[in-house]
């Protein structure tokens, strides 16, 4: 059996929603999965493949998922590694004003999906909602769960051999 880390790096939890889900369908399809927050993640070794994702502020990844990709580079780079990014929110195209090339760099992940994001303002510090007033961004659910789906499938059929 395939033993797939799910790991993110989540603010508010929006992106952690989108590990969950990809878990779930990663496990649906007859993968190992175990889905951690980065920060919860102490071995990486037992893993044959890894889809890992962050939360996207001022168009970078949080620090603490650049830092787990720089730790890690030299197995994750050895086996098949997906990363995800959530946070265009509003009418924002999903990839806009998102810069991965760092943490990309190091990995060479054999995909890297931007997922839009989800703004609920009540759960922003005072800094987070002044930027938020200052941008003039609502709140919403920005996420396409059906492409979460599709993007899942996609990374669990090239784990799962086919039948012969």
């Amino acid at each position: 059996m395939t033993n797939v880390l799910v790991a993110t790096s989540s603010r508010h939890g929006a992106t952690a929603q989108i590990a969950r889900a990809i878990g779930e369908v990663l496990t649906d399809n007859g993968l190992d999965v175990d889905v951690l927050r980065i920060e919860d993640v102490r071995d990486v070794t037992p893993y044959d493949a890894y889809v890992l994702g962050s939360a996207v502020y001022m168009g970078r990844w949080l620090p603490e998922a650049r830092a787990f990709v720089e730790e890690h580079r030299e197995l994750l780079a050895t086996r098949p590694a997906w990363f995800f990014s959530s946070g265009p929110i509003g009418s924002q195209p999903a990839g806009a004003e998102v810069d991965t090339a760092d943490v990309d760099a190091l990995v060479h992940p054999r995909d890297h999906h931007v997922f839009g994001g989800r703004l609920a303002l009540g759960e922003l510090t005072r800094r987070e909602r002044l930027f938020a007033r200052l941008l003039r961004v609502q709140d919403g659910d920005y996420r396409e769960w059906h492409t979460v789906t599709a993007w899942a499938t996609a990374i669990a059929r090239s784990l799962v051999p086919s039948p012969v």
